[in-house]
């Protein structure tokens, strides 16, 4: 009986993952779907990829996402990172918004919104990946309402809207053009959309006319 019982409790031992390494092959499993999503398109890879890229079984995997839809909405909310806070002025915030793009778009790895990229490409039908690109979408208009609300600006939220227009579209420029300027030209047009709310973004552009709240036009 103690033979078996100790054949058994080594079975155990070999057979069952402990927590902390299922979490790093969980981990590596995502970052390795992160990668190729990203750069390659997510119809264009297959979970057997993703799994011979790692070095593991199609069956390793799918313990960890038990389908491809699955990898793929951790994936888009793998990518759902909150912006950072920040000391700065919110007109200074909202224009290094687009130094941050400036910056991104020169990176060779640089593909475009992956949010956008999953619609594009897994069609409006598909409303669990829709679902997650609205919410990230909204996500980043509700920061620059805020920061506009901190400004004092009248109808900050049509504002914000402007805005995020202004960052999708020289993403998209960005993409077609491979030149990162155009995150330059979404930055002066965003402060003629301020200037005209009343923000001052002269000098160090941290102040706002309350005063003189105007609708965005």
């Amino acid at each position: 009986m103690q033979a078996g019982a100790d054949v058994k409790a080594l079975v155990t031992q070999v057979c069952v993952m402990p927590p902390a390494e299922k979490s790093d092959m969980k981990e590596r499993i995502l970052a390795t779907a992160d990668k190729l999503f990203y750069l390659q398109g997510i119809r264009a890879i297959g979970v057997d990829t993703i799994a011979a890229e790692i070095g593991i079984s199609k069956r390793t995997l799918y313990n960890h996402f038990p389908s491809k839809d699955a990898l793929i909405a951790a994936y888009l909310e793998r990518r759902f990172v909150a912006q950072r806070p920040s000391d700065k002025q919110p007109a200074e915030q909202i224009l290094a918004t687009f130094d941050s793009l400036e910056r991104r778009f020169a990176a060779k790895d640089f593909r475009g919104c992956p949010f956008v990229n999953a619609v594009a490409e897994l069609g409006p039908q598909d409303r669990a990946v829709k679902k997650i690109a609205v919410a990230f979408k909204e996500s980043r208009r509700l920061w620059f309402r805020d920061r506009l609300n901190e400004l004092g600006v009248a109808n900050a939220d049509a504002l914000a809207t402007q805005l995020v227009l202004l960052v999708d579209g020289s993403i998209a420029q960005d993409l077609v053009r491979d030149d990162p300027a155009m995150a330059r030209a979404a930055k002066e047009a965003a402060k003629v959309l301020l200037r005209n709310a009343g923000v001052d973004v002269g000098g160090d552009a941290t102040k706002a006319a309350k005063g003189r709240k105007q609708t965005p036009q």
